[in-house]
């Protein structure tokens, strides 16, 4: 009888051992584990998240170097604008220039024609026609001197046609156009440079 009652003492105490063994897992487990494993995670996202950040300005700050220089190179390009594009046709000072520089590069039968004038709202543009007679390299002179002008031209065509003698001379017929700002465009810029008027402001 004794034997069955310590037997029974026994198997209760086992149970308790593993009743306070499972409550030890679980424990562990569900205020242990879980909680660090979520913080480790959670941990984990942050520094993704953190290393994104960074990543995204590294990248933000190379495409800022690449827009200040877009921004010096279209400043560089735009900062002559006034002399390549006038606020009059200046016709008169562009054939003379013209002309003076086919003699630079000893170019003779000198024509240098103006067309009629091609009114838009935002530029006016006048044709001109430029024919010459030279040597080639004196024709290629006088196309660098045309570039280095600070004057806007557009080149339409140009045309080389060799002398009948075979003398080393060509015959250069050329289209061109150049540009000035019409009053109606210098108008609007002006508007849009004037600061914005003053609200006044009255308690009543």
């Amino acid at each position: 009888m004794n034997s069955i009652r310590a037997k029974l003492a026994l198997k209760k105490q086992q149970a308790w051992v593993y009743a306070i063994a499972a409550l030890f897992v679980v424990d562990f487990v569900f205020y242990g584990y879980l909680p660090s494993h979520r913080r480790l995670q959670t941990l984990k996202r942050s520094r993704a998240q953190k290393e994104q950040v960074i990543a995204m300005g590294v990248s933000q700050a190379e495409a800022l170097d690449v827009l200040e220089k877009r921004l010096t190179d279209t400043r560089d390009a735009v900062k002559d604008y006034d002399l390549s594009v006038p606020r009059d046709s200046a016709l008169g000072v562009f054939l003379r220039q013209i002309t003076d520089i086919m003699t630079d590069h000893e170019l003779s039968n000198q024509s240098v024609i103006p067309g009629e004038t091609l009114e838009t709202d935002a530029l006016h543009c006048i044709p001109v026609r430029m024919n010459c007679t030279g040597t080639l390299s004196g024709v290629f002179g006088f196309f660098h001197g045309l570039q280095s002008s600070k004057r806007l031209v557009r080149i339409e065509k140009v045309t080389l046609q060799n002398s009948s003698e075979f003398g080393g001379t060509v015959t250069m017929q050329t289209e061109a156009v150049i540009f000035y700002r019409p009053e109606k465009a210098q108008e609007a810029n002006a508007v849009a440079e004037m600061p914005a008027p003053a609200t006044a402001h009255t308690d009543a």
